[in-house]
């Protein structure tokens, strides 16, 4: 069984058995901690929504909320979430509109391509600068 330690200067975990390594390439922080497995399982993976790991007054890993995201990171997420959006959108669209190119759509198809070149265009419209006003389009049921 590996043991860990945790370093909040880094604010990474280590294997502890591997500190030698670390040591003979200088990547070893002077103040690592060893902590308990339960504490490596909790604070070792994604965090909670609205969390970031850091450390405690000890030293030790723990939650705090996540600070707010800054204007560049919101009109980057904004862009990322559009372009998301816009392939979704895409990848709907193609095997309908080759079912009424064909003329072999049902109503329900021509109904979901409909809905989704609507929310298409309106993902394309999107300004991501404008991230506190953006009124995102609904993605159409499957």
């Amino acid at each position: 069984m590996m043991n860990y330690g945790y370093s909040a200067k880094t604010n990474i975990f280590y294997v502890l058995e591997d500190q030698e390594a670390y040591e003979t390439n200088n990547n070893w922080p002077d103040d690592v901690k060893p902590v308990s497995l339960e504490h490596w399982e909790k604070y070792r993976g994604q965090s909670p929504a609205g969390k970031i790991r850091a450390a405690d007054c000890d030293g030790l890993p723990c939650w705090i909320d996540a600070p707010p995201l800054s204007q560049q990171e919101q009109v980057s997420e904004a862009s990322r979430k559009k372009s998301l959006l816009i392939v979704q959108a895409s990848n709907a669209i193609a095997p309908l509109q080759d079912a009424v190119e064909l003329g072999m759509a049902t109503e329900k198809e021509k109904a979901q391509l409909v809905a989704w070149k609507t929310c298409r265009v309106l993902a394309n419209r999107i300004r991501p600068e404008d991230t506190q006003d953006i009124d995102w389009p609904t993605v159409p049921d499957a």
